[in-house]
Formats: structure tokens, C-alpha cells, sequence
């Protein structure tokens, strides 16, 4: 059975890429995983975990998420939040807490827009929504608003991740902080190498593949990030669907087939380097 959904990381922008240099170019795709981890999350979580659904969530053919009727705890109408919105939000969320790590206090929606490549005025229309975060002239506290925006998000808590493959790219996620910084936690290590496991990998311990199931059971991961050769991605994938996870990060081309009910998305730095070029070029 095909996975419900196959879908390419957004376009990314280059940083901190220092371990591996060789595999540089895949993990740099994690940065803009971390948009559609918070994207997939939020139809997952804030919906269901946070809002009384007076019918559904469901997803027409133009791939626009309808919300009916979604009525919050305190009886109020929720506002109704597209797909586009929960993307542009996300990538918000991202360049906080990178301005955040860069020293930056205050920040005003003309730096957001330039760094999401949306005009000002959707910055200011997409955060006012939510309420008043700004001052006119002044911008936003960055701290402050990205608390405001992880409320928004329901991405304030950490989120677990099994990582499978511990080679030069397996090695590189574990040891980015990129996940980290965004609260998704790396919660095991799996390979299929004899020579591998029990090894130290940063604060994790490499496990043996065929306890993938049951460790993401144990430990209630739902979020699976493939790291391994495209041979090994279906039977891993499984793996990982058996224990419950419903979140695939597929850094293989590999076209997997799994439940309707886990989302796959594919990351392919050189489908970003023909996305970019073409523009370039045109």
C-alpha cells in the first residue's frame, strides 16, 4: 500500500554544515525539514489535541486543508488555518529562533519577510491574526514572539525522533544541533552494522536495526528520519510503522510503500539545485 503522502522538503538555505563534509549537501535539507515537521505536527496535534472538531479535517483535492467548525476549550470559533499559513508560520518560527541564536532581541516583519521571501504586509497579516505581538516603528521581541508562535504551533514541547543509519549522514544529523534547537529530540540511533552497534554516536548509543519497532514503541516516537542506502529504506521504513510511527523523513529516492496513515516526506538537496537553477537561469 502506497503512503498517504510523498512530499519534497522546501526550498532550503545553507548553514552551519560542518561535520561530514561530503554528505554537507543532504543535511543542509534537515533545516528545511524542520518547516515541515511543524507543518505536519500541526494538523496532527493542534486540531485534535487542542480544539473540540465539530466535523472533520480533511484535505480537498486542491491539497488545501478545510477546517469545519473547529470550536476551541473556551467555546470560542477557532480561526481557520490553511495550509499556507501553518507553512509561512513555521518558517517564522525558524528564522526567531535562528535571529534568536544570532544575538538578535528585536526584529521587524520587513527582516521576516526578507528572509521568508513573502512580502511585509503578509508577515504583518499572518501575525496579527493571532493577536497584537508588534509595535509600530519598533518591531518584534524576538523571545517574546517566539513563545507567542510556539503557542500558536503547539510546538513548544519536545518532540522524539528515531534516526536510522549511522553512517557519514546518520552521523551528521545525530551530531547537528538543527533538530535540537527546534525541540525535536533525537531519541535513538539504529544500524544494521554488527561493527556499529553498541558505539557511541554524541550521547547516543547505536542500536541494532531489528529493534526498531519495538524501541519506537517503547519510547513513543512518531517522528522516523531515513538516513540509510536506498536498498535498506523500504524494510526500515516498515520498521518504523510498525512501531508506531506516522512521520517518515526519506533522505533516500527511494519510493516507499506504507499505510495510508504514514506521511512520507522525501528530501533531495539536488531537487533544490534544479528548482533554484531553473529560476536562475529563466
Amino acid at each position: 500500500m502506497r503512503s498517504r503522502v510523498q512530499i519534497p522538503a522546501p526550498r532550503l538555505s545553507q548553514s552551519h554544515l560542518n561535520a561530514a563534509a561530503p554528505w554537507a549537501a543532504f543535511l543542509v535539507a534537515a533545516q528545511g525539514a524542520i518547516g515541515v515537521l511543524f507543518d505536519t505536527l500541526i494538523y496532527g496535534k493542534v486540531f485534535t489535541n487542542n480544539c473540540r472538531v465539530g466535523s472533520h479535517v480533511r484535505t480537498g483535492r486542491s491539497g488545501r486543508v478545510n477546517i469545519d467548525r473547529l470550536v476551541a476549550k473556551e467555546g470560542r470559533v477557532s480561526e481557520k488555518l490553511t495550509m499556507g499559513v501553518a507553512a509561512r508560520l513555521s518558517t517564522y518560527l525558524r528564522i526567531l529562533i535562528q535571529s534568536r541564536k544570532q544575538g538578535v532581541e528585536c526584529i521587524s516583519s520587513q527582516e521576516i519577510s526578507e528572509y521568508a521571501g513573502v512580502n511585509p504586509t503578509q508577515v504583518r497579516r499572518d501575525l496579527s491574526a493571532f493577536g497584537k505581538f508588534g509595535k509600530r516603528g519598533v518591531g518584534y521581541q524576538v523571545e517574546s514572539l517566539i513563545a507567542q508562535m510556539q503557542d500558536i504551533l503547539h510546538s513548544g514541547g519536545s518532540h522524539s525522533i528515531a534516526l536510522v543509519g549511522a553512517g557519514h549522514l546518520g552521523s551528521a544529523i545525530a551530531a547537528s544541533s538543527i533538530f535540537r534547537d527546534h525541540g525535536f529530540r533525537i531519541a535513538a540511533l539504529f544500524d544494521s552494522d554488527a561493527a556499529r552497534i553498541g558505539e557511541k554516536a554524541g550521547d547516543l548509543v547505536i542500536e541494532d536495526s531489528a529493534a526498531i519497532a519495538s524501541r519506537c514503541r517503547d519510547l513513543g516516537v512518531i517522528l522516523g528520519v531515513l538516513a540509510v542506502p536506498p536498498a535498506a529504506a523500504q524494510g526500515a521504513a516498515v520498521q518504523l510503522a510498525q512501531g508506531g510511527v506516522k512521520i517518515i523523513f526519506n533522505y533516500t529516492e527511494t519510493l516507499l510503500s506504507l499505510p495510508d496513515d504514514v506521511t512520507v516526506h522525501t528530501i533531495n538537496p539536488a531537487e533544490e539545485m534544479l528548482y533554484a537553477l531553473y529560476f536562475h537561469l529563466i
